[in-house]
């Protein structure tokens, strides 16, 4: 049986690293893997899509509408943007922070009040502030991290695996804070 994860967010998050993270624990499973991304406007805080389908023989690497398992959204309007590509039963993970595009900086349209509070009315949504934990931390750059680690309590990994993983994908100097994150995540 294949499963599909959707990662989103804007440019800058880290939902490329969070995606070679996904691959690799993946890989390390030894499922077959297959990964795309689709860039917007990445460098101009864009939306960012990856898709991470894994399994026993997986075709191809796009998670249509209302087929992914796991949705996992480092910004709360990217989450409302994409909730239609989960499952039925699928899990959504949502960092609670909140970039406003360009249309809205620009009062030509206004960010949507209540986004989470309407998602969980819909789907099963777990949140997190993790840019505060992060900040926290000591380093907000490992935001997604947390985030990643609240979505491994919801896949079939062990903890040691995601870590082993970790130590393999991230630059070597940030080793030990990737960790630290992705347990404050997993743990929480």
């Amino acid at each position: 049986m294949t499963k599909n994860i959707m990662i989103v967010g804007v440019g800058g998050q880290g939902t490329l690293l969070t995606s070679r993270i996904l691959g690799g624990i993946t890989l390390a499973a030894g499922y077959d893997v297959k990964l795309s991304e689709v860039h917007g406007m990445a460098q101009r805080g864009g939306s960012v899509v990856t898709f991470v389908r894994y399994g026993e023989k997986v075709a191809e690497p796009i998670v249509e509408e209302g087929q992914a398992d796991v949705l996992i959204a480092f910004e709360q309007l990217e989450a409302l943007r994409y909730a239609h590509f989960l499952k039925k039963n699928g899990v959504l993970i949502v960092n609670e922070q909140r970039i406003e595009p360009i249309t809205v900086v620009t009062g030509a349209a206004q960010y949507p009040a209540q986004i989470i509070e309407g998602l969980e009315k819909e789907h099963t949504v777990y949140k997190i502030n993790a840019m505060e934990e992060a900040k926290k931390m000591g380093n907000a750059k490992v935001f997604n991290v947390i985030v990643l680690g609240v979505a491994a309590r919801h896949m079939d990994f062990s903890k040691e695996a995601w870590l082993d993983v970790i130590e393999k994908t991230v630059p070597q100097k940030t080793v030990a804070i990737n960790q630290k994150a992705f347990l404050t995540g997993y743990e929480g």
